[in-house]
């Protein structure tokens, strides 16, 4: 592991996004190098700084008291309002029943709509990184093949799912390999292409993120990412060559799993 490599890798061992083998790999690299020791020792230093130093700002009261004053509602308003309704109390009590339900039933589709959301970027960001400490020397594959006869029963007993390994070299995407990775603590396949000088990541699990049957798009990190759900398995795809070229590489790979003589 070269220093020049290893920078990326620090800020993400700080930051506890390594898996425990590259986790150990960064530990003995810095034990035996004195430079990266102090870049390390630095980081941490910078790190613990800024997570104690209080970030957040305060408005001040007289600003509150401007912003509820120009939310109020004008009082001549409210009366011509209760003037032209006049309410009995069996419609006051009656509404503000089905107005307190509707209330609670739209926070909590409101809560659960925004915790999925929250999930799924957590987990396209996990997923980027996966991708990104796969670049650095000696991560990118733990079984180095374009034979896809070898690479995928080299992930039987590694992960819950049978991988789809597709040759799709005649499409001028190299099949590389693959690797065992993490991603939300769990046990991933990842298989591994090449476009011209481009590594393409096709991280295959059960179920890591929303349900899309159509592949959702995303840009983290200057990295395009595709996901969607097919044949009950959860697919990732990870690159940086541009989107119209991974949206084609997603398609081929969607249109060999509706063909399962090829995907095998």
């Amino acid at each position: 592991m070269k220093c020049d490599e290893l920078e990326v890798m620090l800020h993400a061992l700080i930051d506890g996004e390594l898996d425990a083998g590259h986790a150990r790999d960064v530990e003995t690299h810095v034990a035996d190098c004195g430079g990266c020791s102090e870049k390390l020792a630095a980081f941490r230093t910078m790190h613990d700084i800024m997570s104690s130093t209080p970030l957040k700002e305060i408005a001040p009261a007289h600003l509150r008291n401007r912003i509820e004053a120009l939310l109020a509602v004008p009082a001549g308003r409210v009366v011509s309002m209760r003037q032209f309704l006049q309410p009995t109390r069996r419609s006051f009590f009656g509404g503000l029943a089905m107005g307190s339900a509707l209330s609670g039933a739209l926070a909590a589709s409101l809560v659960f709509t925004v915790m999925r959301g929250d999930q799924e970027q957590a987990i396209a960001e996990e997923v980027v990184s996966a991708h990104i400490r796969s670049l650095q020397a000696g991560h990118l594959m733990d079984v180095e093949t374009s034979d896809r006869h070898t690479v995928k029963p080299w992930f039987n007993g590694r992960v819950d799912v049978a991988p789809p390994v597709i040759d799709l070299t005649a499409e001028s995407f190299t099949l590389l390999g693959g690797r065992l990775d993490y991603v939300d603590s769990e046990p991933v396949a990842a298989i591994v292409y090449q476009r011209r000088k481009h590594v393409i990541n096709l991280f295959v699990a059960q179920h890591l993120g929303t349900k899309h049957s159509r592949p959702n798009a995303k840009t983290i990190q200057g990295y395009n990412c595709r996901h969607w759900m097919q044949d009950g398995l959860d697919l990732w795809a990870v690159s940086d060559i541009v989107g119209d070229e991974l949206d084609e590489f997603v398609q081929k790979i969607s249109g060999s799993l509706r063909q399962p003589s090829s995907a095998t």
